[in-house]
């Protein structure tokens, strides 16, 4: 075993990079400052207060009523994961509206859960039309229904209007992963019938990695109870078993977890303290600015990144009318070099952007103005060293056409 000095890496001392790819994006200030407050025991009656807060300031935030709203403890995926452990027992059938990377994580998972899996696919840079998903719904009937929101390797986000009214006419549970989209774009999971979402911090709520906020209806917290098997170590009297099968997972079994966010505190795990002071702040901050007013904010930035991009001469990946207002996928031009250009971002402006994945790998690039970050000067520092970035690469670009297009398209 190597013998190290303790001192010989040195103390964390990051780069101050702008985050300008489809997430993860600088934390808000107040969110980084609220991680750093002591910690608490799990069961200390403050400590479950800030839970209960944190339930009611993610209800608006989801647009629910829901008094499942909660966090799980993990990034993103966490939440995904926990939703379709807890909802989908093996050889059930799970309709899919696949649209880009993030659809096809949803298969991945639930093919591992042992779930039949059927999908509905749009092309990437699509969105899947309510009548196609309502005609899959009426072959298959399934007995839930998974999609996400916004899938950031598409940049286009699902209209889910009328969605939960065609999954619960067949008798079936509807998921949705608003992980890319939560508090930059409306979320209204009573409006859309969804019956549990999950989201993350690390995008529009500018916050970091590791927690998971998610909401559960009634009617899924019900489903998801006939599934409850406590574990051995923590059995009380009066939590009772279902008759359901046992969730596939101890961690992510959404049973206990409700019994531990429940006044019955069931000790099923140590809450992740700071994540959810983190969580809380993120919250706070949110419903100050107003959501109307954070959902107009984000639409301002997707406005003019679009429109510098496109003053560039650069041509914008996808359809206008389904685009994410807080990521926008632009084709790399021919003969350039997309990464020199990403390192040169970094490297001369500390600006980062993001590459793609699968069928776009190489083809696209990805910008994102979000949360703390969905702000116009720091959208213009960005286009502005795209367009020096591109000229050195040896692209011909208009020079200081991009900069008055996003500003004039950040006021349209």
């Amino acid at each position: 075993m190597l013998d190290l000095d303790p001192l010989l890496f040195g103390e964390i001392d990051p780069p101050q990079r702008l985050l300008m790819g489809p997430g993860p994006v600088n934390a808000h200030p107040r969110v980084l400052r609220a991680m750093s407050a002591d910690l608490l025991g799990q069961f200390d009656p403050e400590m479950t207060g800030y839970m209960n807060q944190v339930m009611a300031l993610y209800r608006p935030i989801f647009g629910t009523q829901n008094q499942w709203t909660m966090l799980i403890d993990g990034t993103a995926r966490a939440g995904i994961e926990a939703a379709l452990v807890s909802m989908v027992a093996p050889g059930e059938t799970v309709l899919v509206v696949n649209f880009g990377r993030f659809g096809l994580l949803l298969t991945e998972i639930l093919s591992r859960i042992g779930a039949k899996i059927e999908t509905v696919d749009a092309p990437w840079g699509e969105v899947v039309p309510l009548e196609a998903i309502a005609e899959a719904i009426h072959r298959v009937q399934p007995h839930h229904v998974s999609t996400i929101h916004g899938d950031t390797s598409t940049t286009m986000a699902q209209p889910l209007d009328g969605v939960g009214a065609l999954v619960h006419a067949a008798g079936a549970l509807l998921y949705v992963d608003v992980t890319a989209t939560i508090s930059g774009m409306e979320i209204a999971a009573d409006r859309w019938g969804a019956d549990v979402v999950t989201g993350g911090l690390q995008k529009c709520l500018g916050g970091p990695s590791g927690s998971a906020p998610i909401t559960i209806s009634d009617r899924a917290a019900e489903h998801i109870a006939r599934r409850r098997h406590v574990e051995q170590g923590i059995r009380r009297a009066d939590i009772a078993d279902g008759q359901g099968p046992r969730i596939g997972s101890n961690y992510f079994d959404l049973a206990m977890i409700m019994d531990y966010w429940s006044d019955k505190r069931l000790n099923h795990h140590t809450e992740a303290t700071s994540m959810l002071y983190a969580a809380r702040e993120c919250a706070r901050v949110a419903l100050a600015e107003g959501l109307e007013a954070r959902f107009a904010r984000h639409a301002s930035a997707g406005r003019a990144m679009t429109a510098g991009l496109r003053a560039m001469g650069l041509t914008v990946f996808g359809d206008d009318r389904y685009r994410m207002t807080n990521v926008t996928g632009v084709y790399i031009p021919d003969g350039i070099n997309g990464e020199a250009v990403r390192l040169a971002m970094r490297e001369q402006f500390e600006i980062e952007i993001g590459t793609a994945f699968g069928p776009l790998q190489g083809t696209i690039w990805r910008l994102g103005a979000m949360g703390y970050n969905a702000m116009k000067h720091k959208v213009l520092l960005t286009l502005a060293a795209l367009e020096a970035c591109l000229k050195r690469e040896g692209y011909a670009v208009p020079l200081g056409e991009a900069v008055p297009a996003a500003i004039a398209a950040w006021h349209a």
